[in-house]
């Protein structure tokens, strides 16, 4: 409920106040311009991290990786994409530290402590729950006992489905 109103009231007044404040030192065709060329740049940008972002992925899949860091750092332009395009001088400071090479790792970072913490997947190896990670508060419904991966959303199935991962 806080983070719905700082979304929908908060940012949106204190964009407004950086707009008029802007406006009034540099008058109001100025500032559009500067919302709108800002916007381009933030477009281009974007386009730019995209299409290295998706190089890196594809190169990473070719060789067999899993691409975890590169879809984060997919995710993160993404989202700084749409907050290029939203008007807003904040908005678009915002936009940009998402969109540098050298500030998005410490916002990756944060995502990924995010899903460390609230995916038991991520836990210590050691942790009971994370052998059997049987929760459903996780991010995965599946349960690893000694190299069987099992769904448990299909628990009630037939015995060949869904098929099971074993160890040789």
């Amino acid at each position: 409920m806080f983070i719905l109103v700082i979304l929908f009231i908060i940012i949106p007044i204190a964009e407004l106040y950086v707009i008029v404040k802007v406006a009034q030192n540099t008058g109001v065709f100025n500032s559009i311009l500067l919302l709108v060329l800002v916007s381009f740049i933030g477009a281009w940008l974007v386009r730019a991290q995209g299409l290295g972002i998706i190089r890196k992925i594809k190169s990473q899949l070719i060789r067999g990786q899993i691409p975890n860091k590169e879809l984060v750092d997919g995710g993160l332009v993404l989202f700084a994409g749409a907050l290029m395009l939203t008007p807003g001088f904040l908005t678009d400071a915002f936009g940009l530290l998402l969109l540098f090479p050298l500030s998005r790792p410490i916002f990756r970072s944060l995502v990924l402590s995010r899903f460390r913490y609230k995916s038991s997947i991520f836990e210590d190896s050691q942790n009971n729950e994370s052998k059997n990670n049987n929760s459903r508060n996780s991010f995965f419904f599946y349960r690893n006992d000694q190299g069987r991966i099992v769904d448990l959303n299909a628990e009630h199935d037939s015995e060949n489905f869904p098929p099971e991962l074993e160890d040789d």
